[in-house]
């Protein structure tokens, strides 16, 4: 037997969910004029407080601008799809970190922040990806990811500190490449990631450090990184606002 559920968002939540929807998946591209307040209260039914409560959302989430005298506009076009993929080859030597690479191609402006290098007892989940034993430690390196100076990711990788000491890694600087082209020189090239993606309520954080609006989930990725002999050589929790971005994987079928 089915259970029946009901959705208790607020109306305005729930009006917001469906253009956000729209937006999102190009039914409502940039530049479009969403229709006026009364139009829209006859369309939900609902009270004109209740639209702006819902316009309000979105305007804070910049997906819609209002322009004086003249309407409420769609400011966002769809979500940027970024393919994992394509960050994790190794740069070659002397080229910058494919973050900054990739954005280019896409002529986009690529960036990044370091806020913190420090030898730490990582989460439960990876310790055990690294496979440490029981008090372990391991090398966190954290930053922020731009596009077009927008914060995009706040990215928390962890090294094993047999790999890292001693080399560059373990110095509060960015390193020429990433951490992949650096490990590819000391002979350890990745060879296979794996993904494991969820969305989640934001951490006080990562709210702040992607700049993000109230009660936006996150997409928040667990990446393990093998090197050859399947030797974990990166464990990196990757969170990203779920409003903005999608992720796209292209997977040959066996």
């Amino acid at each position: 037997m089915v259970r029946s559920f009901e959705d208790r968002r607020s109306a305005h939540q729930k009006i917001a969910a469906g253009l956000r929807r729209e937006i999102t998946r190009g039914d409502l591209p940039p530049g479009t004029q969403l229709p006026s307040t009364p139009a829209l209260m006859e369309r939900y039914g609902v009270a004109g407080t209740t639209v702006q409560k819902a316009l309000l959302m979105l305007k804070e989430e910049e997906l819609l601008v209002g322009q004086p005298g003249k309407g409420v506009f769609v400011q966002r076009g769809t979500q940027q799809a970024i393919s994992p993929a394509v960050y994790m080859p190794p740069a070659a030597t002397g080229e910058p970190y494919r973050w900054i690479s990739e954005a280019e191609k896409r002529s986009q402006r690529g960036s990044s922040k370091l806020l913190d290098v420090a030898v730490v007892a990582p989460p439960h989940e990876v310790a055990k990806a690294l496979k440490l034993e029981e008090g372990g430690q391991a090398l966190l390196r954290k930053q922020i990811l731009m596009l077009d100076d927008e914060p995009t990711e706040l990215t928390r990788s962890y090294y094993p500190l047999g790999l890292a000491e001693g080399t560059a890694m373990m110095e509060q600087r960015k390193i020429r490449g990433g951490t992949p082209t650096l490990l590819s020189e000391l002979g350890y090239p990745p060879v296979e990631f794996v993904d494991e993606v969820s969305s989640e309520i934001p951490t006080e954080e990562e709210v702040v450090a992607l700049q993000l609006p109230k009660d936006m989930p996150v997409m928040l990725t667990l990446r393990v990184v093998y090197s050859e002999e399947q030797r974990p050589i990166e464990v990196s929790l990757l969170t990203k606002a779920a409003h903005r971005y999608r992720m796209r994987y292209r997977i040959p079928v066996p």
